[in-house]
C-alpha cells in the first residue's frame, strides 16, 4: 500500500462523506424532518466507495478495487432505496424527535448538525476505512475474498429478506399493533440489523487478505455495536413492551441479534 497515495485518500473520503451529510442536512432544514439522514447514510457509503475507487487507480489490484466498490454499492444503494420508500407520507422519526428534544431552544438545527449529522459523516468514514485499504491492496482476490463475499451475500439476505418481510407484514391491515415474530423474525428480532453487521465484516476481509488490514478491525466492531448496542437495536426496542401487546413474550423466545431458533 502506497501510504502517502492512502493518506491523500483519507482526507479525499471524508470529504466526501462530508458533502453527502451536509447536503441531507440542508434538505433536513428546508422539510422540518432530519429522517433523511438514514437515506444518506447508505449514499455516503456509496460516494466513499467510488471516490476510494477512483483515487486507488494505479495503486490497488483493479478486481479487488472494483469488487470493493461494487458491493458497498449494492449494500448503500438497496439501503437508502428501501428507507426512502419506508419513510414516504410519514412525519419526523420518533428517534429524532426524542433525540433533537434535547436541543437548547432555537437550536435545533444547530444541534442536529453536530448530534446527527457530523457525527454520522465521521461514523460512515471509520467504517469504510476497511473498504478504503481494500481498494489499495495490490493483490489479487484470493480466498479469503471468497469468504467475504459469502458473509457479504449472507449479510444482504437478512438484510433484504427481513425488511422484505417486514413491510408486507405491515402492510396487511389486520396486523395492525401485533409484533412481526414470522419468517426470519423468529429467528432474530432485527434480522436486518445482523445483515448489516455481516455486509461490514465481510467488507472488512477484503482489506484483511493483508495485514495492513487488519489494523482497521475497529471499524466492523464499531458498526456492530452500534447496531446491538448503540443507536440501532436499544433505540429501535425502546418503549416497545408498553406499546405492543405480545411484545414481551416475544423478546423471551426470540434472539435479540444474532439468529437462532425460537425458545418455546
Amino acid at each position: 500500500m502506497n501510504a502517502a497515495a492512502f493518506a491523500v485518500n483519507l482526507a479525499a473520503t471524508a470529504g466526501a462523506a462530508l458533502v453527502v451529510l451536509l447536503a441531507a442536512f440542508v434538505i433536513g432544514v428546508r422539510t422540518g424532518r432530519h429522517r433523511g439522514v438514514d437515506v444518506a447514510w447508505g449514499l455516503a457509503f456509496t460516494a466513499v466507495a467510488w471516490t476510494g475507487y477512483a483515487l486507488s487507480a494505479g495503486h490497488g489490484d483493479p478486481a479487488r478495487r472494483l469488487l470493493a466498490a461494487v458491493l458497498v454499492t449494492v449494500w448503500g444503494l438497496r439501503l437508502s432505496a428501501h428507507i426512502r420508500s419506508r419513510a414516504r407520507g410519514h412525519g419526523e422519526d420518533p428517534r429524532y424527535d426524542r433525540m433533537l428534544a434535547k436541543a437548547p431552544p432555537g437550536r435545533r438545527d444547530a444541534y442536529a448538525l453536530r448530534m446527527v449529522y457530523l457525527l454520522q459523516a465521521a461514523i460512515v468514514w471509520f467504517v469504510s476505512l476497511p473498504v478504503q485499504a481494500a481498494e489499495y491492496l495490490d493483490r489479487p482476490p484470493g480466498p479469503l475474498a471468497v469468504l467475504a463475499l459469502a458473509l457479504w451475500a449472507t449479510g444482504m439476505f437478512f438484510e433484504a429478506v427481513g425488511d422484505w418481510q417486514l413491510s408486507r407484514f405491515k402492510a396487511d391491515p389486520a396486523n395492525r399493533g401485533k409484533v412481526m415474530d414470522r419468517g426470519l423474525w423468529a429467528w432474530t428480532r432485527h434480522p436486518n440489523y445482523f445483515g448489516d453487521a455481516c455486509v461490514w465484516w465481510g467488507l472488512f476481509l477484503l482489506a484483511a487478505d493483508a495485514p495492513v488490514g487488519w489494523a482497521f478491525v475497529l471499524s466492523p466492531v464499531l458498526m456492530t455495536y452500534l447496531l446491538a448496542f448503540g443507536s440501532g437495536k436499544p433505540l429501535l426496542e425502546r418503549g416497545l413492551g408498553s406499546s405492543k401487546p405480545g411484545w414481551d413474550a416475544y423478546v423471551a423466545r426470540t434472539s435479540g441479534f444474532l439468529p437462532r431458533p425460537p425458545r418455546r
